[in-house]
């Protein structure tokens, strides 16, 4: 009798059993309303809840508007691409769309090669596992160089497996095309690169295929897409090297060998119990089903689902130099599909509803904690929030200061990338910012030009009644102003505001 009630409630309809019914006659379909779903909802949260752009966006709108070939920092490609929409745009909300766009076009190049392996409801299942990584949704918002790799690292895994399968041309070009486009995004990707190469080097049958002209060919157009930036690098000394470098935790014994893999890997392990979580259903109850995925399919998947993250942790084992978490952002594109082809169980109805239940859980919890986060939180925990930092009124505040002063348009900030980026972003003057009064922060700026137009200085992170050093020893003759506090949004916190005006001369 209860083995019959069990089966009973197994097989009773459920309110999501037209809907299940739907994916599984139009997976296709289903997908596109998945893209859809995503992109509003990531695109629209920040928008209602960002009082203010955080650092990642004031950023890219402070480096972009100068068209360089690089940056003392990282590669230039997510800054264009802010300061192109900034330019045909000039919205906000622009901006978080663009950061979806890039997550948008990853999840279809990964669709589109899973399909072709476990089918289309294979395969968006395998975009559900990894849906549930915050890297795609949650942190995703703040477009930056992590989510501009997503688009390229995908497309690189899509042709690489075309190209090894079929050894067309037009595959190998397109892998050149997307190595090469992942150099203007971040210097990461060494960590595509390198685990490519070496399975084509140790996989019997990939390795023929350097006996054709295909990955020639490949490396010629990346390093093609690439010379620019790279010819650059060599001009500047190899300059935002030293940004990555300092970034790194350096090495204090030979426990760190151990230790900085260790805290890496456990990042990424935390970081995927929520896709893990969604794909569960995959193997419980357990169904032992006979494979029908090639070998060598099996191993490019688990190449492209591994082999940069396994690199990445066996380089900082071999360096002893620590990793940051959120460098792991493109390493799981794949790792959705390679569970759906690791799962001996067929994807029924029943697990089926599991699946999409379970995605649906984490992904409400994701919006609700986000939405806790900017909208409920500050109330109660009054930590910072870049999101919630006053630039609006520092932009109208200070650029009034100068223009009573000086009478002429704001044409230059001296200030912090954060303080003076947002005063540059949020005044209707848009001056360009000499990032930490350094001028090798921003070699664009011609000092003189900057003396002869007059620039404002302003800080927030120090005594407001002085003037930081470094803004002092570029603009000795400047004013300084009486310091004025500006409350911060939806909590009590304040911003102490110091500022100066240089005169035009």
């Amino acid at each position: 009798m209860p083995e019959n009630f069990a089966a009973a409630r197994l097989a009773a309809p459920t309110p999501a059993a037209p809907l299940i019914r739907w994916v599984e006659r139009r997976p296709g379909a289903a997908f596109g309303m998945f893209l859809v779903f995503h992109f509003t909802v990531w695109t629209i949260l920040p928008a209602l809840l960002y009082a203010n752009l955080p650092l990642d966006l004031i950023e890219a709108l402070v480096y972009g508007r100068e068209w360089q070939l690089g940056y003392d920092k990282l590669p230039p490609l997510p800054w264009w691409l802010i300061e192109a929409v900034h330019r045909v745009f000039g919205a906000d909300i622009a901006y978080y769309a663009t950061a979806q766009v890039a997550v948008l076009i990853a999840f279809a190049l990964v669709f589109a090669l899973s399909r072709r392996l476990v089918g289309a409801v294979g395969a968006l299942v395998g975009i559900l596992i990894i849906d549930g990584l915050h890297y795609f949704q949650y942190t995703a918002v703040k477009f930056n160089h992590d989510v501009i790799q997503l688009p390229f690292w995908a497309l690189a895994g899509y042709a690489f497996h075309t190209a090894l399968r079929r050894s067309d041309l037009g595959s190998w070009t397109l892998l050149g095309f997307a190595v090469g486009g992942a150099v203007w995004a971040k210097y990461f990707v060494i960590m595509l690169a390198l685990p490519y190469a070496l399975f084509m080097l140790f996989d019997r049958q990939a390795r023929r295929a350097w006996a054709t002209p295909g990955p020639w060919l490949s490396l010629v157009v990346a390093l093609f897409v690439a010379s620019p930036h790279i010819l650059w690098l060599f001009q500047s000394d190899f300059l935002p090297f030293a940004y990555a470098s300092h970034r790194a935790a350096p090495i204090r014994g030979w426990f760190d060998h151990v230790l900085h893999p260790s805290v890496f890997l456990g990042s990424q392990i935390f970081f995927l119990l929520p896709a893990l979580f969604i794909a569960a259903a995959l193997f419980w109850p357990r169904e032992e089903k006979k494979s029908s995925i090639d070998p060598f399919d099996r191993r490019i998947v688990t190449l492209l689902a591994f082999g940069p993250a396994l690199t990445m942790i066996a380089l900082t084992a071999v360096t002893g130099r620590g990793a940051v978490a959120m460098w792991g952002y493109p390493l799981w594109l794949f790792l959705g599909l390679w569970l759906v082809m690791a799962a001996r169980a067929g994807l029924d109805t029943t697990r089926l509803t599991r699946i999409v239940g379970a995605w649906a859980v984490v992904f409400t919890i994701f919006v609700v904690a986000f939405v806790a986060n900017y909208l409920v939180l500050p109330y109660f925990d009054h930590r910072y929030r870049a999101a919630l930092f006053p630039g609006d009124r520092l932009g109208a505040a200070l650029t009034a200061r100068f223009h009573e002063a000086t009478g002429a348009p704001l044409r230059y900030v001296i200030g912090t990338m954060w303080d003076g980026g947002n005063l540059a972003h949020y005044s209707p003057d848009q001056p360009e910012v000499l990032i930490d009064g350094l001028p090798r922060r921003a070699p664009w700026i011609d000092l003189d030009d900057l003396r002869d137009k007059g620039a404002m200085l302003v800080w927030t992170q120090s005594d407001p009644r002085q003037v930081p050093a470094a803004f002092a020893a570029i603009a000795p003759s400047a004013e300084i102003g009486t310091p004025f506090d500006l409350p911060m949004r939806r909590e009590d916190g304040v911003v102490h505001v110091g500022w100066a005006i240089l005169k035009p001369r």
